[in-house]
């Protein structure tokens, strides 16, 4: 399990639980992650906080639980990115089909915003 989960009344929060979110945990992570879309998760937070690196089959697998979550009307919002892996978003325009959060706390303050 790489995913460790927190319930705050209807969001739930995901916690990555891996240093280097790369393709040897990327399956791993897909398979977690449809695990709670497919369970009636509807607001739910990636927590980035603990990830210092990021590959392109980890970032492949999140866009495809983003278009997973979009087809079971659900929601994915990513927070606690470092300043590399925020400006790597950028950089590949992910902030633009992420809401991204500094912090879980904000992400659930602006959920539904």
């Amino acid at each position: 399990m790489i995913l460790q989960t927190n319930k705050h009344q209807d969001v739930l929060v995901v916690t990555i639980q891996v240093k280097e979110a790369n393709l040897t945990v990327s399956e791993k992570f897909k398979i977690e992650l449809f695990a709670h879309i497919d369970g009636g998760g509807k607001y739910i937070i990636v927590n980035f906080e603990e990830v210092t690196y990021v590959d392109s089959s980890f970032l492949g697998k999140l866009v495809s639980a983003l278009k997973h979550a979009i087809t079971n009307k659900a929601e994915i919002v990513v927070a606690g990115l470092n300043k590399d892996i925020l400006g790597l978003f950028q950089l590949i325009r992910l902030d633009k089909a992420f809401k991204i959060f500094d912090s879980t706390d904000s992400a659930i303050a602006n959920k539904g915003k």
